[in-house]
């Protein structure tokens, strides 16, 4: 998703002046989308031609709703408007949402992809697929060829969610929802494994629609 507004500029900053503007900005732009629920999850602040592009990316427990972005866009062009000394130029304002390949780096990167497929590799290389479980601030339940285990966060080199074109198995979502977890203080990725017997034989509602990987999107425009 994205929303673009436009304001003032001047040019020619080094990338140290860049560091100074966007370590100023960030704690702006953090305050004003939180006012509406949402996390910054990326700021960035490059020159496009005689202005300056700002790219804000935010996410929410729930995703981000097409028609929230224009809200979203606003509040942030209000508050950059209110420190204008931090840009000191015209800007155009960039508003998106995370894709779904965007990597999953934060505890509520994976509580949001709870139930989704995603593939994990380990800083040893080893590589593995799996569904999200129960997610907490050091580590997530993964169910790996019906087995579910405990990855650490701290074990891991990369994560992105996988897109799926079939409903995931009923069987592994009543497991992941029941939340069976493996025992504390067992090994990490190659734990023990939590007993799952009784669970093939599960049914629950066809209603969990498989993640599509889209992204929509909206653009808006303004000159000052």
């Amino acid at each position: 998703m994205s929303s673009q507004q436009p304001s003032q500029q001047h040019s020619g900053a080094g990338a140290g002046a860049r560091e100074d503007i966007m370590g100023r900005l960030e704690p702006v732009v953090a305050e004003a989308v939180g006012t509406l629920g949402f996390d910054l999850e990326a700021l960035d602040v490059t020159v496009a031609g005689r202005r300056r592009l700002v790219k804000v990316v935010v996410d929410a427990d729930d995703g981000v709703e097409l028609d929230l972005l224009s809200e979203v866009s606003r509040v942030v062009s209000a508050a950059l408007d209110a420190n204008d000394d931090i840009l000191a130029s015209a800007y155009t304002l960039e508003v998106t949402s995370p894709g779904v390949d965007r990597p999953l780096t934060k505890p509520r990167h994976w509580r949001r992809a709870k139930l989704r497929l995603v593939k994990i590799r380990k800083h040893d290389g080893i590589e593995f697929t799996g569904r999200v479980g129960a997610a907490d601030d050091g580590g997530v339940d993964v169910l790996v060829d019906g087995t579910l285990r405990r990855v650490d966060y701290a074990g891991v080199a990369r994560a992105a969610v996988e897109i799926e074109f079939r409903q995931p198995p009923s069987a592994e979502l009543l497991l992941l929802e029941r939340g069976t977890t493996p025992e504390v203080g067992g090994p990490e990725v190659d734990g023990p494994e939590a007993d799952a017997a009784g669970t093939n034989s599960a049914t629950m509602p066809e209603t969990t629609s498989a993640p599509d990987g889209t992204d929509a999107k909206a653009t808006k425009e303004e000159s000052r």
